[in-house]
Order: C-alpha cells, then structure tokens, then sequence
C-alpha cells in the first residue's frame, strides 16, 4: 500500500509563500494521479489541484494562477507550490493518490495532512 507523507506546512502572512511537499513510500507513485486537497473548520474537504503521471493538471478556480502542483517521478514526490496566500487558504492540506479521468479524482490513499495557517 502506498502511504503518503507530507511536510511543509506552517504559519505565514498574507502574500506570502509556501511550498508542501508530499513523499510516497514506493514506486507505484509513477502510475498515480496524485492530488492535494484541503480542508477548513468546519469546511469540506475540497480538491485543488491534481495531476496525472503524464503531467497533465488541474486546478479549482479559487486557486488558479497562484497555486502550482508539480511532480518528481523519479523521486516519488509531489509538491504543492502556493503563492500569494490569502487568510482563507488556511485549511488542513492532504496529499492524494488516485485516478483522474474527465472532471473526477477518486482518491484511494491519503496523507496525515499538513496544516497551513494564512495570517491577515
């Protein structure tokens, strides 16, 4: 079973910027769509980005233009590159594994999460 490790949460100011990273514990990871969703009290958990083994990706429309998911095959990572953030990124990240087809990701492994905290 692939397990999913994130880290690079933490505590940043309004405009500012963070990078999540997500380890997957074993080569299946090249097969995988991977996706990071998160989720804000009181919230649900919503995707915001994912991309497939080929590198194709997507994004929902509150993140677009300063969020950028990308992935290293050959090191089994994913990251989650998060620019200009605002209070109401602040929410609980999570690292998926799944498959992507047309306008669905169905996740089957998750990560621990990571938590990101946006100040004003």
């Amino acid at each position: 079973q692939v397990q999913l490790v994130e880290s690079g949460g933490g505590l940043v100011q309004a405009g500012g910027s963070l990078r999540l990273s997500c380890a997957a514990s074993r080569s299946i990871f090249s097969d995988r769509a991977m996706g990071w969703y998160r989720q804000a009290p009181g919230k649900q958990r919503e995707l915001v980005a994912s991309i497939t083994n080929g590198g194709s990706t997507n994004y929902a429309d509150s993140v677009k233009g300063r969020l950028t998911i990308s992935r290293d095959n050959a090191k089994n990572m994913v990251y989650l590159q998060m620019n200009s953030l605002k209070p109401e990124d602040t929410a609980v990240y999570y690292c998926a594994a799944g498959v992507r087809g047309l306008g669905f990701f169905h996740p089957s492994t998750w990560g621990q999460g990571t938590q990101v905290t946006v100040s004003s």
